[in-house]
């Protein structure tokens, strides 16, 4: 055993929950895993956050207390041990939107609207206090990975990304730097659970929300619907972006320029964070979702008000499959 397995050993054996059976739950694109344990007929979620890896598992505490006390269904902490990373919590099951609505693609639309329901309950909350709030070139900066890794990926060397993040910064600040909600960030299929046993907005189940800020209103509603690990059905997210709008209160035009330059800094983010994941972190299964996260991102490019935007990115390669293997052959090369 490992100092870590020792360490989660001695968490268990001091909460009562030694002598659980433990089956790998999941794992992410950060640090972090998931353990479902299991004693009694009871069962709960060890999550594993070593310390120094970027998660602080004290903001996830935080933000599940903010959430329940809004009605929502994130996860009860049962038991947390900050300085070690670990937290034990309230087990939501496995109905994951990802796997139901692969089943049933039937059920995306009343899942998603349910979905964003909770967004718009959550956005006309007060944001917390203390969260970080980024100005729109801070956003720009963090889209200019995709020059920065996605595009050093493939031509091997890097760029000037000045002109691309003034390009974008101007965007960001006529369509979509208005006052700030909450935005969780990672708002997608993967991490949203349908608990059918609950009623109203609390049968949302919500997971992965440790990196919540203050952000713009149609950000969470990007990742819900450009998802870059499934594709949605086109009339689902029409659908969806047209009950937002109306949800709160804004035009359906404005909100949509607003929504395609948020969906355009994401994927832009998006490439470079996946390319950054093979290279740096040695995950290859991320190089397999570039090609819809560059679809994502040449529809957004297309919209109004992105011109300028979709000239800055002409930098930018495709992701053929030359492309694809060029990324992968260097996996893990920058550790």
């Amino acid at each position: 055993m490992t100092l870590r397995d020792l360490e989660k050993q001695a968490f268990l054996d001091h909460h009562g929950w030694g002598d659980a059976t433990r089956c790998v739950l999941a794992g992410d694109a950060s640090d972090r895993s998931y353990d479902r344990l299991a004693r009694h007929g009871e069962t709960a979620v060890l999550m594993d956050a070593p310390s120094g890896q970027g998660d602080d598992p004290a903001q996830f505490v935080a933000m599940a207390r903010h959430l329940r006390a809004l009605g929502l269904s994130a996860p009860q902490v049962m038991a947390q041990d900050l300085d070690a990373g670990f937290l034990m919590l309230e087990d939501l099951g496995d109905a994951l939107f990802a796997r139901m609505t692969a089943r049933d693609p039937g059920m995306e639309t009343p899942l998603y609207a349910a979905a964003v329901n909770v967004l718009v309950h959550l956005q006309r909350q007060p944001v917390p206090q203390g969260l970080s709030d980024l100005p729109a070139g801070d956003w720009a900066a963090a889209a200019a990975l995709a020059l920065d890794w996605y595009r050093f990926a493939i031509a091997g060397h890097r760029i000037d990304t000045t002109a691309f993040q003034i390009a974008l910064t101007r965007a960001l600040t006529d369509h979509a730097d208005g006052p700030r909600v909450l935005i969780l960030r990672d708002y997608h299929a993967e991490n949203l659970l349908w608990l059918s046993g609950r009623t109203g907005l609390a049968r949302v189940g919500l997971l992965d929300f440790q990196l919540a800020q203050g952000g713009q209103p149609g950000y969470d509603l990007v990742s819900l619907l450009q998802d870059a690990r499934r594709d949605v059905q086109p009339q689902t997210e029409e659908a969806m972006i047209a009950h937002f709008a109306t949800a709160i209160g804004q035009t359906e035009p404005n909100f949509r320029r607003s929504y395609a330059v948020l969906g355009a800094q994401r994927a832009l983010r998006i490439l470079g964070v996946f390319a950054r994941l093979c290279l740096v972190a040695g995950k290859p299964g991320y190089v397999s979702l570039l090609p819809r996260v560059w679809g994502q991102l040449q529809r957004n490019l297309t919209q109004p008000g992105l011109e300028s935007v979709a000239q800055a990115c002409a930098v930018l390669p495709p992701p053929t499959p030359e492309s694809l293997q060029r990324i992968e052959a260097q996996c893990g090369a920058f550790r």
